[in-house]
């Protein structure tokens, strides 16, 4: 009876070894795309009144954990009953993640002036654009941890079942905890900052760094817009080029990087076209 017991805790160990090891694998094959996540949401949680920051970052961070709880059986289920599934999810989801970079784009060269400050102020006073804002964050999150799951099971597809369930479920926690934690860092650094200011009383090292923090926050906001932005179509491209085979012979002599941002232009500017009309005729009906 003993020795069955400790033959079971010794069976746990070896799987907990080799999860911790294929965990390694994926986490490190993911760490771009984890990079990308990080600069894309971080610029999403932004933009609202001091008090709202963190509730609106927990509404997020639940509809991220929920995405993952979503995809990651139908991952598997499809894996098993139909695999060409996962690259034509993954190719709609570039799709939307290029015409979300573009848009940002031209709404950046052409919609800047008129519509900067009004946008501003309706995120920061309109339940109903904070709902909105919220909503685009976590289906953008959706695509994007679409991705770092696939990528993660991708890396263990040579294992055991359990060890690949136990190291995409790790790698999609981590993912997670880690993106919107450091999301949470970021948004707080001016509340941080006016603090050590308050409690230093103008003078000394903590004062200095208070100043510091509350100077560096627009800068980093601003950053982490343009990486986010620049994130998107680089995921798209991305996506296209390892998920299209025509694409992925396309451009052989220019730089990796270079085509998927390129791709996601492209792609964006077409999903762009294409919606266009039916915008319009949206907004003349709704009026």
């Amino acid at each position: 009876m003993a020795s069955g017991f400790f033959a079971i805790l010794d069976d746990i160990a070896a799987l907990m070894d080799d999860v911790a090891v294929a965990s390694k694998v994926a986490t490190k094959q993911t760490a771009g795309i984890l990079g990308d996540d990080l600069a894309v949401n971080a610029e999403k949680a932004t933009g609202f009144l001091s008090s709202r920051e963190i509730p609106v970052l927990w509404s997020i961070t639940k509809g991220s954990f929920v995405n993952k709880l979503i995809i990651i059986p139908i991952a598997f289920l499809l894996q098993v009953l139909f695999p060409p599934a996962i690259k034509i999810i993954l190719i709609l989801g570039g799709l939307y993640l290029a015409y979300e970079g573009v848009e940002k784009i031209i709404e950046y060269l052409f919609h800047k002036n008129d519509k900067h400050v009004e946008v501003i102020e309706e995120i920061k006073n309109d339940v109903d654009a904070e709902k909105t804002k919220v909503k685009s964050a976590i289906t953008t999150d959706f695509i994007l941890s679409l991705e770092i799951v696939i990528i993660a099971l991708g890396s263990v597809l040579d294992k055991s079942l359990a060890i690949q369930i136990l190291t995409v479920s790790i790698v999609a926690l981590l993912a997670t905890v880690g993106v919107y934690g450091i999301v949470a860092v970021i948004v707080r650094m001016d509340d941080t900052g006016y603090k050590l200011i308050k409690k230093s009383h103008g003078k000394g090292f903590f004062n200095d760094l208070g100043n510091f923090l509350v100077k560096a926050l627009p800068i980093i906001i601003k950053a982490l817009s343009i990486i986010g932005t620049i994130a998107l179509l680089l995921v798209s491209g991305g996506i296209f080029d390892h998920n299209i085979a025509e694409v992925h012979h396309l451009l052989p002599n220019v730089p990796e990087m270079a085509k998927h941002f390129l791709y996601g232009i492209i792609a964006g500017l077409v999903v762009v076209c294409l919606l266009f009309p039916i915008k319009k005729i949206y907004t003349l009906i709704k009026k």
